[in-house]
């Protein structure tokens, strides 16, 4: 199963870094949050991902073509006459991982990312998420819930106190409907981590088709959108504060999300 982040967006309410830099490449104890969101998946067998990427995605292609560089030891024997034999790798780390990442536009939406990707994901269920939130959701349990009920879409929801899509979740965890969050809202929310069918791609029309809108208010509709409830941590890094939070929790050696071992 293939996990598909998306990366591609500008990160306006976190200039401070993601002017530099896309905001999934902003690092937390030195790795970007998109690492540490890999490894969550790692942790539970997913080691296939497409990276939806966009705005500086360049910079995302040659983290990972460099990805021994920040991993390892190295030695430049610049005595050495043969070019290839320069550079000693010592204690060479390297991820089981299988990484595509897709340039899908400087200013596409999110649905628009998620289509653009399909030719990479083919006609299997597919795992979602955003690359600016971590969580120690067990991935294995959600894909299973998933399964158990047969609809086309299942997200991760949460209940904090947050401006992002508000849920009306009923006793049998279907999405009722789904709305923008209004200010003061205490309600379960989107926290992203979704499984989704590729049946899915049928309700994304184009590049400026926002995910969080039509289609997932149009699966809300059918009856075809269900809810994981993940009592857990969940925290996404739109602000400095928050990037500020999740890298204290870091060095603290206590990060709820680090449920890898390595």
């Amino acid at each position: 199963m293939k996990a598909v982040i998306l990366a591609g967006g500008f990160g306006t309410r976190f200039s401070e870094e993601s002017q530099f830099k896309p905001k999934p490449m902003i690092e937390i104890g030195n790795m970007p949050i998109l690492w540490h969101i890999m490894k969550g998946y790692a942790h539970f067998g997913i080691n296939d991902f497409v990276i939806c990427a966009g705005y500086k995605q360049h910079m995302i292609k040659q983290w990972f073509a460099d990805y021994f560089l920040y991993t390892s030891d190295i030695t430049f024997d610049f005595t050495r006459e043969d070019p290839n034999e320069r550079m000693i790798i010592h204690n060479r780390k390297a991820e089981p991982w299988r990484v595509t990442v897709v340039d899908t536009g400087f200013g596409t939406m999110t649905g628009g990312r998620i289509r653009r990707v399909q030719p990479y994901i083919g006609e299997e269920t597919f795992l979602m998420t955003y690359g600016d939130g971590v969580c120690d959701v067990d991935i294995g349990k959600l894909v299973a819930f998933h399964a158990s009920h047969g609809k086309l879409a299942t997200l991760t929801s949460v209940t904090l106190q947050q401006q992002k899509g508000v849920l009306d979740i009923g006793g049998d965890n279907a999405v009722h409907s789904f709305r923008e969050k209004n200010a003061g809202d205490g309600a379960q929310i989107n926290a992203g981590f979704m499984v989704l069918s590729p049946k899915v791609f049928d309700y994304i029309e184009g590049d400026s088709t926002v995910f969080e809108r039509e289609p997932l208010e149009r699966l809300a509709r059918e009856g075809e959108l269900m809810s994981y409830a993940h009592h857990g941590f969940w925290q996404c890094m739109d602000t400095k504060r928050e990037h500020d939070l999740l890298q204290k929790l870091w060095a603290s050696g206590q990060a709820p999300w680090k449920v890898w071992n390595d």
